[in-house]
């Protein structure tokens, strides 16, 4: 077998340190809120008949990193979500306390229904990884 050269061993060292990290180091957030915004002009773009898609299917959230949605509504009209009534220029903030799936109707959504999965927090190292490397993707994707 080929000896490791310095760089090898370098390298090896430091994907380990990240793994590492990742695994053990305590959870974090910026903010417990998931904030979505509803653009201007999204009712008058579906009167139009334009397919308007602002909001995803799913919304996966996270007990206590990440458990609190944040509509943020920027349209000229009211956009129903559940069994409130966000009016233009409002936000509003649903906490979320029990991991469990929630349905939830929306007018601001294309099919007018959205679905938000809460997850309880990762426990185990590799759960952890998993969470990190998912955020990781998302922020990219945005």
């Amino acid at each position: 077998m080929k000896a490791w050269t310095l760089a090898s061993w370098t390298l090896a060292a430091a994907a380990s340190a990240v793994v590492g990290w990742a695994a053990f180091a305590p959870l974090s957030v910026d903010s417990r809120d998931e904030p979505f915004e509803i653009p201007k002009g999204t009712w008058a773009r579906r009167m139009a008949g334009n397919k308007v898609e602002i909001l995803p299917q799913r919304i996966d959230l996270t007990l206590g990193l990440n458990d609190q949605l944040l509509l943020r509504n920027l349209d000229d009209v009211p956009q129903q979500f559940g069994p409130v009534l966000v009016m233009p220029g409002q936000s509003f903030r649903l906490p979320f306390e029990k991991a469990s799936t929630y349905s939830f109707d929306c007018t601001a959504h294309a099919s007018g229904q959205m679905t938000i999965v809460v997850a309880d927090a990762p426990v185990t190292p590799w759960e952890r990884i998993v969470w990190r490397w998912e955020r990781l993707r998302k922020k990219t994707r945005a």
